[in-house]
């Protein structure tokens, strides 16, 4: 890094400011023709079903004592920082500052690992981890790194009880320099990117060293590390990243693997289009919203589309093999709201109508609530034009 030691500690006053476009697209409006008055009262009413309804059928937020809270999975049964993480971005983009706080106090109170070689990582339950240590996700690790850094940006970090730069900060030098911390891998720990290709890992150890998850890769965010710390090393990143993605991409479906390894290749067993794979959409969406520099990226929205406009717009399901072939019957709310977020950066014609079948999706209750509420929302501040830049 060229202007924040981490050998050091972490300032606020370390980090620059964040640039990001002068305007956001705002499809709900533009697209469909709806008004500031019915965005505004439909987003209102998803964030207070899901954080404030009912407990047992609607809300996933989890009040723990006067000043903590957590996302739960309530299909699971636990915590994970993928939740953490997107109710915290989501809690900054709308304004809700009690909300976001008390997540992240929980986050560091409970979550963070305090000692030993995962120092500074935070737990999380990983699906397909089976490895010597407990699992740390980066997908939620990132999630939650860039929330801190927007909520600085929102709101300072002089004003209140919660220095969020010096914790971005403190999140991003543990991804950059776990090993360095460590001197060198100790228990298998290692940074969440590689030194040579500069993708984050499926997980920091050295079990996953060859392999990532392409929702794993996040290069908007890069773009915004970058920016924040100086450190060349998030441009290179975010490069990579963008180049994985083309790799990875099926060249006729678009479809993309829950997992591959670093030259594009799916591993077995994770080498088809499932509900993690929803997650890349949205990465890819907010890249092309936030810095719109790849061409590709429009490319591939086009070709998505085109996919499950084939399969029907009511009919398509929700996990098919990358070249194509149905694999899990029934349609996914997540996946219907994801793909209007495609559908903002498409331009072909059937566009239009997968975004508004976002809009009419329902949130959804009961037991499988918590990842199609999350992305709803996600979603619904994406496509109004609110997932923004602070």
């Amino acid at each position: 890094m060229d202007s924040i030691g981490h050998d050091r500690p972490r300032e606020s006053d370390d980090l620059r400011p964040l640039s990001g476009p002068d305007e956001y697209p705002n499809a709900l409006r533009d697209v469909l023709g709806l008004t500031d008055e019915e965005i505004a009262d439909r987003l209102d009413a998803s964030f207070d079903q899901l954080f404030y309804g009912d407990p047992e059928n609607e809300a996933i937020y989890v009040e723990v004592g006067d000043d903590q809270a957590y996302i739960e999975d309530v299909y699971h049964g636990d915590v994970r920082t993928e939740g953490i993480g997107y109710g915290m971005l989501i809690a900054v983009q709308l304004d809700k500052r009690d909300e976001f706080d008390r997540l992240w106090r929980y986050t560091k109170g409970e979550l963070e690992f305090t000692s030993g070689p995962g120092e500074g990582y935070f737990l999380s339950k990983c699906d397909a981890w089976n490895g010597p240590v407990p699992c740390a996700d980066p997908f939620g690790q990132q999630q939650i790194a860039m929330a801190l850094l927007l909520a600085h940006g929102r709101w300072g970090s002089d004003t209140g009880s919660i220095d969020y730069g010096a914790d971005a900060l403190s999140a991003l030098e543990v991804m950059r320099y776990k090993e360095e911390q460590n001197g060198g891998v100790v228990d298998g720990v290692t940074n969440t990117f590689d030194a040579s290709t500069k993708l984050a890992f499926d997980f920091p150890h050295v079990a996953s060293s060859k392999l990532t998850r392409p929702s794993n890769e996040m290069p908007a965010y890069y773009e915004l590390w970058a920016q924040a710390t100086g450190d060349p090393f998030w441009y290179e990143a975010a490069a990579s990243a963008r180049e994985y993605w083309k790799r990875v991409a099926h060249p006729t479906t678009g479809l993309t693997p829950v997992r591959a390894y670093f030259d594009g290749s799916p591993v077995l067993g994770a080498d088809f289009f499932g509900s993690e794979s929803y997650r890349t959409q949205m990465n890819m969406a907010i890249d092309h919203l936030w810095f719109g520099t790849e061409p590709w990226l429009v490319e591939h929205a086009d070709r998505l589309l085109t996919f499950f406009s084939g399969q029907g717009i009511d009919k398509y399901v929700a996990s098919y093999t990358l070249d194509g072939k149905a694999i899990v019957g029934g349609q996914m709310a997540a996946l219907v709201t994801v793909n209007g977020v495609t559908g903002l950066v498409a331009t072909t014609e059937e566009r239009a109508a997968f975004i508004e079948a976002a809009w009419n999706e329902e949130l959804q209750v009961g037991d499988a609530r918590y990842y199609p509420g999350l992305l709803h929302l996600v979603a619904l501040l994406t496509l109004s034009g609110q997932f923004r830049v602070y």
